[in-house]
């Protein structure tokens, strides 16, 4: 998957560079790509950070930020560009993520939205791509898997929250931005191609619990109170489902969140 992704990036055009962030798994890189290697597995959120870090070293103005499970189109990156240079607002600027290997082709994300259990969902999400996905338009949060930033957004928000590992951390970074004014787009007319959890599906249990986990914490980080009470609502109710104990140690480990979410609410 990851020389595909490279791939299509290097053959989409309008890149000035590439750098793979290869997360403790000894990936093979080509020679001709930079690669960072963390010491350790930091999570999606400390990975991607250690990405943008190194791309501000490098001076970089805007930062495209990919799953190694994403094929992009040809000309995919210039609309993005040209959203954020019409608008110095907008920190970020999400393409069309059309699920990989349909046919006809399938939306898996034009932006994200918070349910009343404080779940995040991606928009059109498993709809048949058509007109009604064509118009730019904008959203409260945007998907991780594929966006481009604009650097002064990161720089102002600090990126990712890596605490979370994965999960929600591109929903905690689009709200904190929100707070201090940004704004995002979802742009149809840049359209790449998702093979969805192809990264995540070995974690099995484990992506289970850190969803759970995350989506109390996120709740407890932002949500009015009749969200909360949903959140943990929807955690009760799960401990009816297998597998029950995953279900118990995420309510567990989000109401031990709690403390820290609410103090970081108390600070903003």
């Amino acid at each position: 998957m990851l020389q595909e992704c490279i791939a299509s990036v290097a053959a989409g055009g309008d890149v000035d560079r590439v750098i793979v962030v290869d997360n403790g798994t000894h990936a093979e890189v080509p020679s001709d790509i930079e690669c960072v290697r963390p010491s350790r597995n930091l999570g999606f959120g400390g990975g991607a950070n250690a990405g943008f870090r190194r791309a501000a070293e490098l001076g970089a103005t805007a930062i495209a930020l990919i799953n190694d499970d994403v094929v992009v189109e040809p000309g995919w990156l210039r609309p993005l560009i040209t959203a954020l240079d019409d608008d110095a607002a907008i920190g970020a600027v999400q393409p069309k993520l059309l699920m990989a290997g349909s046919d006809p082709a399938r939306v898996n994300s034009v932006g994200v939205e918070i349910d009343p259990h404080g779940a995040g969902h991606d928009i059109g999400y498993d709809e048949a791509d058509g007109p009604q996905f064509e118009e730019v338009r904008p959203i409260a949060a945007f998907t991780g898997g594929a966006v481009l930033f604009r650097a002064a957004f990161i720089d102002a928000t600090g990126g990712f929250d890596d605490s979370y590992f994965l999960y929600y951390e591109d929903l905690d970074l689009a709200r904190r931005g929100s707070a201090l004014g940004w704004t995002y787009l979802c742009v149809p007319s840049s359209r790449v191609w998702h093979r969805v959890s192809a990264s995540t599906t070995k974690l099995g249990d484990r992506a289970r619990y850190l969803q759970e986990r995350n989506r109390l914490r996120f709740a407890f980080r932002f949500g009015e109170p009749a969200g909360v009470a949903g959140a943990l609502w929807l955690s009760v109710r799960r401990l009816r489902w297998s597998p029950r104990t995953v279900h118990a140690r995420a309510l567990l480990a989000g109401l031990g969140s709690a403390p820290r979410a609410l103090l970081a609410r108390f600070r903003a």
